[in-house]
């Protein structure tokens, strides 16, 4: 066995691996302090990468991207130098050009063309850039046709100044438009609650929408952070699980006009199937809720995330509701959007409930028991069958089926027997012999009746001869030919 050591947030755990592949499941060691999470509550992600090595060229090759995701004082640093370098360099161009051609010495001889008129030094070559750069204009700097070379160079300064101009100011417009700001006003509850609704476990939580603007195609999705172990022996630190908020019936596109209460039903399928109030105390998990939806002022794409831990899942709790009905609107109450109340909720997990259920159910015990029962009930069913083979041709003739009398000793048997008919039965016999109070007499004759309706029908829909040969409620031996008596009589004897 050997034993590796890992570090998740503030907590350690052991996974243990022998040389076959198999393990234990990791053993949790006590949490150290705050309890760490993968989201905070405001959306932002507790991750940080390490160790990049030369992956870090991946981020020039995406420059503006990566200046769009810089922190505010990053950008604004990036801006003032990114302009300020590029002042100064263009500047000493100038000044470069007008010492070269002797310009400066010359500048106050009226006779003397220079290249740029009244620039006299560095501070004089900067203004006439920025002048030219920012479109002032003062007249009293100008560029003169004998200078070729400053020509060249008016022409690359002003390319130069608008892919820094289109560059910053566009990554500075991203940067106040980016939408993340407007995920400020979407609000979702501190806590989420676990309580029945419509019969059923339910997990809630609330969102909120402040702006009057809405939301357009909002959608919300959850994902359950768990650490597990697989059969094989791996271990999987953060393993990631759908929780179906309303996926398959589109509850998840969401008309966020008013607080909305997100539900996911705990089923077979939920990943919280087996989690009672008891285990809570034991379970690590947390619950991430991504909300996405496109800014109806902007037309951008928002996104706003929050978590849940479990200790911020209350369980027997309900939310308030928050809308009321005033004279001629709906008012939404935000002072209540995180209060919760108590409800009776049963402590146990859906899988327990249905366990009991299944042991409390007397129609589904005899499905359980052993098949040495159900063999002795089967032989004992045959016996009544040969019982019911020795009945006077009279009664035989009466029923018209061959099959009836077995259903009707099976039904006139033992309890446990009964339950085993049941389903060879109409569902309106099902539904009487349910009733108390409902004998095996009742039974039968209603199945009787039941019975001789499809005969009296039949007989109504024979040609008019047979009609009157059988007319009376008499029986048509009578009237029948020779050949057909003495069949019929062959057959009942």
């Amino acid at each position: 066995m050997s034993a590796l050591r890992r570090k998740l947030g503030d907590e350690y755990q052991v996974v243990s691996t022998s040389a076959s592949g198999g393990g234990l499941p990791p053993p949790r060691a006590a949490p150290r302090g705050k309890r760490q999470r993968f989201v905070d509550k405001n959306g932002r992600c507790n991750v940080q990468h390490g160790n990049l090595g030369g992956e870090t060229s991946r981020y020039l090759s995406d420059l503006f991207t990566t200046l769009v995701d810089l922190k505010w004082r990053w950008n604004l640093f990036i801006f003032i130098l990114t302009y300020t370098v590029a002042w100064l360099f263009m500047a000493s161009m100038w000044w470069v050009i007008a010492y070269m051609r002797g310009d400066l010495n010359k500048a106050h001889d009226d006779s003397y063309t220079p290249c740029v008129a009244n620039v006299y030094n560095f501070p004089s070559a900067f203004l006439f850039f920025i002048e030219t750069e920012a479109t002032i204009g003062y007249g009293y700097r100008y560029i003169t046709d004998k200078c070729p070379e400053g020509i060249i160079l008016f022409l690359f300064q002003s390319i130069l100044g608008s892919i820094v101009d289109a560059f910053l100011i566009g990554c500075m417009f991203i940067k106040m438009s980016q939408p993340k700001k407007r995920a400020e006003t979407l609000m979702f509850s501190e806590h989420a609650a676990i309580s029945m609704r419509d019969g059923k476990l339910t997990l809630m939580f609330r969102v909120g929408n402040l702006r009057n603007s809405h939301m357009v195609s909002a959608q919300i999705r959850c994902k359950l952070l768990k650490s597990r172990q697989t059969p094989e022996g791996e271990f999987l630190p953060l393993d990631q699980l759908e929780l179906d908020v309303g996926f398959s019936t589109g509850a998840d596109q969401l008309f966020l006009v008013s607080p909305l209460t997100i539900c996911h039903v705990i089923d077979a399928k939920s990943p919280f199937y087996d989690l009672s109030q008891r285990s809570m105390q034991t379970e690590q998990f947390e619950i991430v809720v991504i909300l996405e939806g496109i800014v109806e002022t902007t037309g951008m794409t928002c996104q706003a995330r929050t978590s849940y831990t479990e200790d911020e899942v209350l369980w027997g709790h309900r939310f308030f509701p928050v809308i009321s009905l005033e004279e001629g609107f709906f008012k939404v109450d935000y002072s209540q959007f995180h209060a919760t109340f108590e409800v009776p909720t049963p402590p146990y997990s859906v899988k327990e409930q249905e366990e009991m259920l299944l042991m409390s159910s007397p129609l589904i015990a005899p499905a359980v028991s052993n098949s040495k029962e159900r063999n002795n009930s089967v032989e004992c069913l045959d016996g009544l069958d040969e019982v019911g083979t020795k009945l006077p041709s009279k009664l035989q003739k009466i029923t018209g089926r061959d099959d009836f009398p077995k259903k009707l000793l099976r039904m006139s048997s033992t309890t446990s027997e009964k339950a085993y008919s049941m389903g060879d039965l109409p569902m309106k016999l099902q539904r009487i012999s349910s009733v108390p109070g409902n004998s095996e007499e009742k039974l039968v004759s209603k199945t009787t009746k039941m019975m001789s309706d499809p005969m009296s029908q039949s007989v109504a829909d024979l040609p008019p001869k047979l009609q009157k040969l059988s007319g009376g409620g008499g029986r048509m031996e009578g009237n029948l030919p020779p050949k057909l008596r003495k069949m019929n009589s062959d057959r009942f004897t």
